[in-house]
């Protein structure tokens, strides 16, 4: 352990001195995606429920695979969805539908500053716009002896636990007996990170950061974010500024709206009691 750490110093101290300058920047690339598990069964019709769940698994794996560029210098960053198109609700046909709640299209912004440990995050949720303020929490990293190299730049691993709900299985089956008001039972879930010294900030894409290297690799459950490409100090000298638009609250606040906004949503969405499905019935599970 003492070998690393006398390491990874040589190296930071290497990487300050070449970069040295007050003006340090650089743009990074991350591709995001996460498993989704959905399992279809259909009692009248076994072909059409096996077409229906290779659509669906098409569908929803498309819909998590994004793009987000992290721009940063020493202290600051600023983490957004690349521009695309909008994505559309799909439709399967029967009772079945696709349905994407609480995405911001692309608009959403997370400002990070690692000097002062604070953030700012304009989320546009369920059509209205929030500000979300509050200080970042720190990540009780282990840091680990692995080493590997994400394109040019070695990394070193690094893990936490962190506390999640259980998986839960949501079924169309049930008649509308799941009961969303009983909180989930919670379990451990680690987090894995590669972090490389040759970039020296203690950054990561989203809410990932606190190591002593730029993050460019997460496992984190069913999410995965790998980074893609790296830009030190580009011709163009990168803006970053703190959003200020929307409604002002802070993470607690936002996670009680958030909830309740979800629980209104599955309500109308589940099937109610005693309805009869047209033989495509299918269940979700959702967890770590």
């Amino acid at each position: 352990m003492a070998t690393i750490i006398r390491v990874l110093v040589l190296t930071l101290s290497m990487v300050f001195s070449a970069v040295g300058a007050q003006d340090f920047q650089g743009v990074a690339t991350y591709k995001t995606q996460r498993k989704i598990d959905i399992k279809m069964d259909s009692t009248s019709n076994p072909d059409v429920s096996k077409e229906m769940h290779a659509k669906m698994m098409e569908m929803m794996k498309k819909q998590f695979q994004k793009t987000f560029i992290l721009t940063f210098n020493k202290e600051e960053s600023i983490y957004k969805q690349e521009v695309e198109l909008d994505k559309p609700n799909v439709g399967l046909g029967g009772s079945i539908q696709i349905v994407t709640i609480g995405d911001g299209g692309g608009s959403d912004v997370l400002y990070k500053n690692t000097k002062e440990q604070r953030y700012a995050e304009q989320v546009d949720t369920y059509g209205k716009i929030f500000l979300v303020k509050d200080h970042i929490e720190k990540i009780d990293w282990k840091l680990g002896s692995e080493t590997k190299y994400i394109g040019e730049y070695p990394c070193y691993k690094a893990t936490y636990t962190k506390m999640v709900p259980k998986t839960i299985t949501i079924s169309s089956e049930d008649g509308g007996d799941n009961d969303f008001d009983t909180e989930p039972e919670l379990e451990e879930s680690i987090v894995t990170a590669w972090y490389t010294p040759q970039i020296p900030i203690n950054n990561g894409p989203d809410d990932y950061q606190g190591l002593p290297g730029l993050i460019l690799e997460v496992h984190d459950g069913d999410l995965t974010v790998i980074c893609s490409k790296i830009v030190l100090n580009p011709k163009e000298k990168v803006e970053i500024t703190e959003p200020t638009k929307g409604k002002e609250v802070n993470q607690e606040k936002y996670e009680a709206i958030m909830e309740k906004k979800a629980k209104e949503m599955m309500e109308r969405y589940r099937p109610k009691k005693g309805d009869r499905n047209d033989g495509n019935s299918f269940s979700i599970s959702i967890g770590g």
